[in-house]
This record gives C-alpha cells, structure tokens and sequence, in this order.
C-alpha cells in the first residue's frame, strides 16, 4: 500500500470535513442523494460513451492502483546500473551463457521490460536491432497507457460540468416553486448549488490528483526503461564494464551514479541475497 496517497486523501477529506464542520452547525445540508447521483453517475455514465468498455473499465482500475506502492519509484537507480555493469563482468567472463543464468523466474516476474531485453541480448541481436526492439515496445506501452489515463482526466473535466448541471436543474425546480413560500428559496438554493461541491470535490481531490499521481508513475518508468535499454544495447555490443557505468550514470543524478570501485562488491552481495 502506498502510505503517501492513503495519508494526503485522509488528509483531504479532514480539510473538507473540518472546514465544513466549523463554518456551519448545519452539515448536513452538505449531504443530498439527489445530487451525489447525477455528479457521480453522470461522469461515469460519460466515461462509457466517450471510452469504449475496456478502457473506461480499465481507467476505473487506475484509481485504485494508486493506492498500491509503485515499484519503479521505489527502486534506486544506482542498484540497476549497478546489475547492469555486474552483468557485463558475467559476459566477460563467462559469455553469454552466464548472462542466461542470471534471468530467474522471480527476475521475469518483476520486471518484464528488463527481461525480455536480456533475453534479446542473449538470443545474439545486435545492439542496434535491440535498441529498435525496445524503443517498439516502450512506444507501445506508452500508447497504451495513455488511454486509460487520458479516461480519468476526461474525468476529471466532466465532474464539474455534471455538478453545474446538478446546479441547473436545481435552480429550474427552485424558479418553478417562487411563486409559493419564500422561505423555501434558500434551502433550494443550498440544494443546487450541492452538486457543484459534488464536482470540484470529485474532480480536484480525486480524479485530477490521482491522474496526475499516475502519469508521474509512468514517466518514471519509462525513464528507468529507457536507461535500462541503454544498458542494454552496450552489453550487445560487449562494451567494457567501466564504459557502461559512464554511460548510464549520465543518466541519473550524482548521488545516484554506480561507482565500480565503490559499489561493485556492493552490488554483488546484494544480487545473490
């Protein structure tokens, strides 16, 4: 479970319920079925028309995986750069028949990318024709990825409109009944304009933040993939170890650049664990 998300949407929802509980001894005119039907249901209802099933489906899932811990965000760099240049030491030595000894079952199962590129530079592909294969499959997995996310922002841009709509119908219903007790005009009002709350509440503390939180996810992986690709293609191309570790350290940050006179020893203690 990712700590972070669960901990900022409680917090949330306090903000909301706090503001809401010391500005008013009323709250639960805050609370109307009517309304919470046509924000929510219109803004799903949307998403099917707009998405075909799959991918509306498929958007509704997303928000829940936020709720999980991303492994790409959670795992260093340093280590697989590290893996990398250790694997280059493993070809050196040993060919590629000791890089195939290395690609276990729990490797496949959590990380496919890294796998099937290593499977690739096993199968004897050139670096350049593995460099064309990955990029493939990146751009594919980026494509598809943009759908769902681009379901959940359409979202996000429908929860207010449906809570305007909310606030529409209700003022129509609120003119139609003016010409009996005025006392009942506020109320009325109150009641419509619930469900533009309805829509900003759902579109900027749920569907945007949760939109925005994935996309970072996804950006993350594909620079990890991408340097991880690089990696990759050098080790088809047999470069020295030290070379990769230049290579793929100018992609991160100092702090987190591989050293093999550092790390190296490092690094292979922690594989075998």
């Amino acid at each position: 479970m990712s700590l972070g998300t669960v901990f900022s949407f409680i917090a949330a929802i306090i903000v909301v319920l706090g503001s809401i509980l010391t500005a008013t001894d009323t709250p639960g005119a805050f609370i109307d079925i009517p309304s919470m039907i046509i924000v929510a249901g219109g803004t799903v209802v949307a998403l099917f028309i707009s998405y075909e099933p799959k991918t509306a489906i498929s958007a509704l899932k997303l928000m829940g995986s936020t709720f999980k811990k991303h492994s790409d965000s959670e795992i260093s760099l340093k280590d697989e750069i590290g893996r990398i240049v250790r694997w280059a030491y493993i070809i050196q030595k040993n060919g590629l028949q000791g890089l195939e000894n290395e690609i276990t079952d729990d490797l496949r199962k959590k990380d496919a990318f890294v796998a099937y590129g290593t499977d690739l530079v096993i199968t004897g592909y050139t670096g350049q024709e593995i460099n064309q294969i990955l990029d493939q499959m990146l751009e594919a997995e980026t494509e598809r990825n943009k759908a769902s996310l681009d379901a959940l922002k359409k979202m996000g841009g429908d929860a207010p409109a449906f809570g305007m709509l909310g606030t529409l119908i209700g003022l129509i219903i609120m003119l139609g009944k003016m010409g009996g007790d005025p006392s009942a005009i506020g109320p009325s009002m109150a009641v419509a304009l619930v469900t533009t709350f309805y829509g900003i509440i759902l579109a900027r503390i749920i569907f945007i933040p949760l939109a925005t939180k994935i996309s970072a996810r996804y950006d993350r992986s594909l620079f990890k993939n991408t340097m991880l690709k690089e990696g990759l293609v050098l080790l088809a191309e047999r470069k020295s170890p030290r070379y990769i570790q230049d290579k793929i350290n100018s992609f991160v940050d100092a702090s987190e650049q591989f050293l093999i006179d550092r790390d190296l020893n490092n690094s292979s203690s922690q594989s075998e664990n």
